[in-house]
């Protein structure tokens, strides 16, 4: 189950790595908050006909007595997302992209210190492979100078409502139908992206048929299956390794940026990958040994 939770954690980091690239492409000409909105409303009905799909194991999970819906956690999980979200898609009108991704990346560090605060207990292993981690994601993200701005507060909030998330759905993620919980949380950021893009943005129906292929990957594949992924992934991950395989996206991110976009990586860029994979093995470490331990 670990294994399994990990691998479903990292499919999770490589689609939102690639998403980026399709947000690049769909931003073009439609705001953040229209490109969110589409693609968060897109998410909604591919997980709204999942849940349909899926309703044979519920009925079976009810007859069990083990069906605990999602709903209510979704609500929690959701506002907490569309903060996270909003805070950092305006931040970039500020700041860099790289900038933007290692500051978001914190919660690398933020989420042992806040399940550490919640009475979790934070393996060493789990601090190294996150200073490794966060270290691989300054060469590949900034490689530079470091001057704080305006935007790059607006990215430090968003950080730590990303560091909340991490630990809403590792707090639920047992407890509560998974599919309902993104379901609700997709629908949540659907409801609030529709309400300041039309507030604050204004977008023509070309503009969204321009998009469309961008629109659908980060809706289907971000907004519905990583999400889902994440929650599913979160059961069997404790949360400071959970968020050390899903900074993955920054290197699925850049990889993906240099194969699709042809954007260049530097020396330094494939150093932090490397220290970013040394953060992700390191924290496999503890419970390799101790299933090593308990063998012998």
């Amino acid at each position: 189950m670990h294994v399994r939770g990990n691998f479903m954690l990292l499919l999770a980091a490589f689609i939102w790595g690639t998403t980026f690239v399709a947000q690049m492409v769909g931003m073009d000409g439609l705001g953040p908050f229209s490109y969110a909105a589409a693609r968060y409303a897109l998410g909604f009905l591919f997980l709204a006909g999942l849940w349909f799909v899926w309703r044979g194991p519920r009925q079976t999970a009810r007859r069990a007595g083990t069906y605990h819906p999602g709903w209510k956690a979704g609500l929690g999980a959701g506002c907490i997302m569309f903060l996270a979200t909003s805070f950092q898609q305006v931040a970039m009108l500020y700041t860099t992209a790289g900038k933007t991704a290692f500051i978001t990346a914190l919660y690398i560090i933020f989420v042992p210190i806040g399940a550490a605060f919640l009475g979790s207990r934070i393996r060493i292993e789990n601090w190294i492979g996150a200073i490794l981690a966060l270290a691989g994601l300054y060469y590949l993200s900034i490689h530079g100078s470091m001057d704080l701005s305006f935007g790059d507060m607006l990215v430090f909030i968003s950080a730590l409502f990303w560091t909340a998330h991490i630990l809403f759905i590792d707090r639920f993620a047992c407890l509560v139908d998974p599919i309902e919980l993104s379901t609700t949380q997709i629908g949540v950021c659907t409801l609030g992206s529709v309400i300041c893009a039309l507030c604050f943005e204004t977008a023509t129906p070309a503009a969204f048929t321009d998009a469309w292929f961008a629109i659908f990957y980060g809706g289907v594949m971000s907004a519905g299956v990583a999400f889902t992924l994440q929650i599913v992934g979160q059961k069997y991950a404790e949360p400071s390794q959970a968020a050390i395989i899903m900074s993955f996206e920054a290197v699925f991110g850049a990889v993906s940026s240099w194969l699709i976009l042809g954007e260049t990586m530097a020396p330094l860029q494939v150093l932090g990958c490397l220290l970013m994979l040394s953060g992700m093995i390191v924290t496999q470490l503890g419970p390799v040994l101790a299933k090593t331990h308990r063998s012998a």
